[in-house]
């Protein structure tokens, strides 16, 4: 079971030793599951993107069903994020912490609704533990289900088709690029993880900013 965790915190292992199925799954958690908050959803869109230049018979599909079928597992996911935050309700935040439950993680993605509203759908989709925590409060808040479903195509759209097409794009380009995907996760990880520190930091200091 260890082995396995293991696995899904490691992009390139999920693409390995997984395949195009646990690809979609991981994608599919992130984004829907309050378990998925530590999966390495960014990298692992950058990395599927990349290999489709650099190895195309690895996954199995062209470069457009790739895309397809991971913006389908993202929206997928934010909806079942959002039916599983309207059945939870106001009681998600008398739950019992656990290692795959923070309230502060719920707290920080609230701020982020206060902020900016439902475009929080669309640009969560950037930010780790925003976009697990996103859908699942929109459906606390009962945002009207029809306009989460706007931002939640958009975000999936954006999101996927930014980070798979870059990659892409740069592995035609420059296939050595893949010899240096380590590299390339820790930079997303560190990029993407900033815009949320700073909005958990502001929340417990007001005088930051």
């Amino acid at each position: 079971m260890l082995d396995f965790f293991k696995t899904l915190t490691d992009p390139q292992s999920i693409i390995h030793y997984g395949g195009l199925w646990l690809l979609l799954f991981v994608v599919f958690a992130e984004t829907g599951l309050l378990i998925g908050f530590f999966l390495p959803g960014d990298s692992l869109i950058f990395i599927s993107g990349l290999l489709c230049a650099t190895k195309p018979g690895l996954l199995g599909v062209s470069f457009i069903t790739l895309v397809v079928l991971l913006m389908s597992a993202a929206i997928i996911g934010n909806i079942f994020g959002y039916w599983f935050g309207k059945k939870a309700g106001e009681a998600l935040y008398t739950k019992k912490e656990n290692f795959f439950f923070r309230k502060k993680h719920l707290e920080t993605t609230k701020l982020f609704y206060e902020t900016h509203g439902g475009k929080t759908l669309i640009m969560g989709r950037f930010l780790p533990i925003i976009r697990t925590f996103a859908p699942v409060l929109a459906g606390v808040i009962k945002v009207d289900f029809k306009l989460f479903l706007i931002y939640n195509v958009i975000g999936a759209i954006a999101w996927i088709g930014s980070f798979a097409s870059i990659a892409y794009f740069l592995g035609l380009k420059f296939p050595q690029t893949e010899h240096y995907l380590g590299y390339i996760v820790v930079g997303l990880i560190v990029i993407t993880a900033i815009p949320v520190a700073i909005t958990y930091f502001k929340n417990r200091n007001p005088k930051i900013g």
